[in-house]
């Protein structure tokens, strides 16, 4: 079996259209990102350009010449996709935008965040426990439940518990 190879940017025939996205990828979404303006929008580019490839894989005769193929896919998307484009601007009396909402005072947020840790410090152990692995720890409750040798079941009815401590607790409402 003879395998020809090309110069260039181009390499040896590809078995599968799998094993060319994994070779060639990073060079063809640099070709993708010199047309666009984001490198998300690049990536969706390159995404349907590959599509359009993969669709005609088994048409294409010269697997040498398959960065051709998908650059041109990735220019005529991108000029398809530039001729397509709509300006979504109307004159109107009133701005269609709600009013800014103000951002939080960060002195207020700090106070709450005091309050709520003092609210949970005055939790029994293992509800404090409990609470600080699921909400500050960010664990779920299977995985609260492995770190303290307990039953998922137990969690979920101490947490519950522990929430609505939290949510009567005066200091709180004050707070709020």
């Amino acid at each position: 079996m003879t395998t020809s190879v090309c110069t260039g940017a181009s390499t040896a025939a590809f078995p599968s259209f799998a094993s060319y996205v994994r070779a060639r990828g990073p060079v063809l979404l640099r070709t993708a990102r010199a047309l666009s303006a984001n490198a998300w929008d690049a990536e969706d580019l390159l995404q349907t350009a590959l599509a359009k490839t993969y669709v005609a894989w088994e048409r294409i005769e010269d697997h040498n010449a398959l960065d051709g193929y998908v650059r041109r896919a990735l220019v005529n998307t991108r000029t398809s996709q530039w001729r397509k484009r709509k300006v979504d601007e109307f004159v109107c009396e009133e701005l269609p935008e709600p009013d800014p909402v103000p951002a939080p005072d960060p002195a207020e947020q700090q106070v709450l965040r005091d309050a709520m840790w003092r609210a949970v410090l005055r939790l029994p152990d293992r509800q404090r426990a409990m609470v600080v692995l699921r909400y500050y720890e960010d664990l779920s409750e299977a995985q609260t439940a492995e770190v303290l040798g307990v039953s998922v079941g137990t969690v979920k009815s101490a947490v519950s518990r522990a929430l609505g401590k939290l949510r009567e607790d005066p200091a709180l409402t004050r707070a709020a």
